[in-house]
């Protein structure tokens, strides 16, 4: 790890203010010398790795952006509210169960403590291509080397959203359900506040995959608002993985349904472990609406989430276990009370 500067600001403003005083950089957040930590569970790990080498780390932490504030029509989240803190909430189990299912499939118990949301929205792919540094052949960290996992072990890596230069999945389950019940996130940068659906905070890895996120220099997140709905109590998150715990996705999906008399009035749908970003499977929610949800229009309704899917020579069987997720996740998640 090499050395850097440490900065405790007391105040949002003095915390962005420390994060542009920075050497300078080629106008994107992927550049930028300063980084904000929280609970460094991600950071931390690549400093170490010698894959992130930012100069100073500006710590947010005791910036009051730790609290769940719920109002009947929206949950609003602090940025700095921990994992565990969010999953074990009464409200949010109770009101937003797919959100308390993503967080209690997410990491071990030790980290869920320790890591925020906004840093687990952010944190980075766990392609091991990328996060080893004496790989060459990495355009996510290394612009214009090439991708190794493209021709080489890509059983973990995306098979929608991809492009020719990058393969890397996201790793995250909060996202994913996030993604799917139009969470909204509050940014505070140079320029003022700005809100963000959270839809559009990830970038597809295009010709420039090491742009990740649309944040601007030194903006950081400060909350996230999710809006409630007939949907959100009726909704569940399905997490299929190697081993049973603390383990990444190889297939998830986030569901939440409107439901009269059988049909679908409204469904919601992210889908986790196979996708660059998270991904909101739209066309499939539309062929949905209006339809009885049973095994026929959940396996029609997942192949059309799949119908673009690239699979590479060693995921391939991410495709069928994709559609098998989903179609367990909607029939799971029908079969709940509304």
């Amino acid at each position: 790890m090499q050395p850097f500067h440490y900065q405790r600001p007391d105040s949002l403003e003095s915390a962005v203010i420390a994060a542009r005083n920075g050497a300078p950089h080629a106008g994107h957040e992927a550049d930028a010398p300063a980084r904000f930590i929280a609970g460094g569970t991600t950071l931390l790990d690549l400093m170490k790795l010698e894959v992130m080498r930012p100069e100073r780390l500006i710590d947010i932490n005791g910036l009051g952006l730790d609290r769940i504030e719920a109002n009947g029509r929206a949950v609003r989240l602090g940025a700095l509210v921990r994992m565990s803190q969010a999953a074990d909430h009464p409200m949010i189990r109770a009101d937003y169960p797919v959100i308390a299912q993503a967080l209690q499939l997410a990491a071990s118990a030790q980290l869920r403590n320790m890591a925020s949301l906004a840093g687990n929205l952010l944190q980075r792919t766990r392609c091991l291509y990328f996060r080893d540094a004496s790989v060459r052949q990495c355009n996510k960290r290394m612009p214009g080397t090439g991708c190794a996992a493209l021709d080489g072990e890509n059983r973990l890596h995306a098979v929608l959203g991809v492009s020719e230069h990058c393969i890397a999945t996201y790793p995250g389950d909060l996202a994913v359900a996030l993604v799917a019940l139009d969470a909204q996130l509050d940014l505070l940068g140079p320029d003022g506040q700005r809100t963000l659906p959270l839809a559009e905070l990830h970038l597809a890895p295009g010709d420039t995959p090491h742009i990740e996120t649309v944040l601007r220099p030194s903006e950081m997140i400060t909350g996230l608002v999710v809006p409630s709905g007939p949907w959100t109590r009726r909704s569940r998150y399905v997490k299929v993985r190697d081993r049973a715990s603390y383990e990444f996705a190889l297939a998830s999906a986030a569901v939440a349904l409107d439901m009269e008399g059988g049909a679908v009035r409204e469904a919601r749908i992210g889908l986790g472990g196979v996708a660059t970003r998270p991904w909101r499977a739209s066309e499939a929610e539309e062929s949905l609406r209006g339809q009885p949800l049973d095994e026929e229009s959940a396996a029609t309704a997942a192949e059309i989430a799949f119908a673009h899917a690239i699979p590479r020579e060693h995921n391939a069987y991410k495709i069928p276990l994709g559609k098998r997720t989903l179609v367990r996740a909607l029939l799971e998640t029908a079969s709940l009370e509304g």
